[in-house]
């Protein structure tokens, strides 16, 4: 009951804007911007011919390529440089430089490299991703206490022993931030990659639906579901901060 009562807020504010939205279209008696009774219509239709599934099992499936493809990557390149401190000086100012870089300032890279096939949002999501998760990864490793690391090495601790048990437990919490953060960038970034050359997804329903015939109704369930879903995963990663291994920071 409590955590229902926590949530009346939001859901009053989401009823309030659904009225809004009807009224306002109801007002201006608009042809084009569809009423929030005819994008469920739409989306009805989308889920009777199969192809919203379609088109989420597209999306879906170039996001986790690319982001289980930048984990690989970003999180043992954060540790390294995060530990050794040549690795940092060095590869840091040009992950700096990369860094901001819109991904989709990209795209036109991306279609001259690996084609208008899947290739080319998975490396769109990859380059999106991965930056996030190598800067998350550093900041985790240089706020380590220097005082724990020292007392360690006063008993002994081989310095592998010392990056294994203290290190990477220390650092797993700001991973998982990264691993966020990386995994709504890629949403964001597989949807626009999708508008520009392929024919499923997500992001190619919403401008394919614009294009053939001003399904506006369809354009809107689109925006509607990307975000559901976004939604939906952040809550998945939310699911390891429960982790035993990573309890101790989430702990209140």
């Amino acid at each position: 009951m409590s955590k229902l009562r926590q949530s009346l807020p939001g859901i009053a504010i989401i009823i309030l804007l659904l009225a809004a939205w009807w009224v306002i279209v109801i007002a201006t008696r608009s042809v084009i911007f569809p009423t929030p009774w005819q994008v469920v219509t739409g989306t009805t239709e989308l889920i009777r011919d199969g192809t919203l599934w379609m088109h989420i099992g597209a999306s879906l499936g170039r996001v986790a390529s690319g982001f289980l493809l930048a984990v690989v990557v970003a999180v043992p390149l954060g540790l390294w440089m995060g530990w050794t401190r040549g690795a940092y000086d060095t590869l840091n100012p040009l992950f700096q430089i990369l860094r901001p870089i819109s991904p989709i300032a990209w795209i036109p890279i991306a279609i001259l490299w690996f084609g208008v096939g899947n290739a080319s949002p998975i490396y769109l999501i990859f380059i999106s991703s991965v930056f996030p998760m190598i800067v998350q990864t550093v900041a985790g490793v240089h706020t380590i206490e220097k005082r724990y690391l020292r007392a360690a090495e006063n008993f002994g601790v081989s310095r592998y022993t010392l990056f294994t048990q203290v290190v990477i437990p220390a650092v797993l919490p700001q991973i998982i931030v990264g691993m966020r953060i990386g995994l709504g960038v890629a949403w964001l970034v597989v949807v626009a990659a999708e508008m520009i050359a392929l024919r499923s997804g997500l992001g190619y329903l919403i401008i394919d639906s614009r294009n053939a015939g001003n399904r506006y109704d369809l354009v809107i369930a689109g925006m509607i579901i990307i975000g559901l879903i976004g939604l939906l995963l952040d809550g998945l990663m939310r699911l390891l901060e429960g982790l035993k291994i990573v309890r101790w920071r989430y702990a209140h």
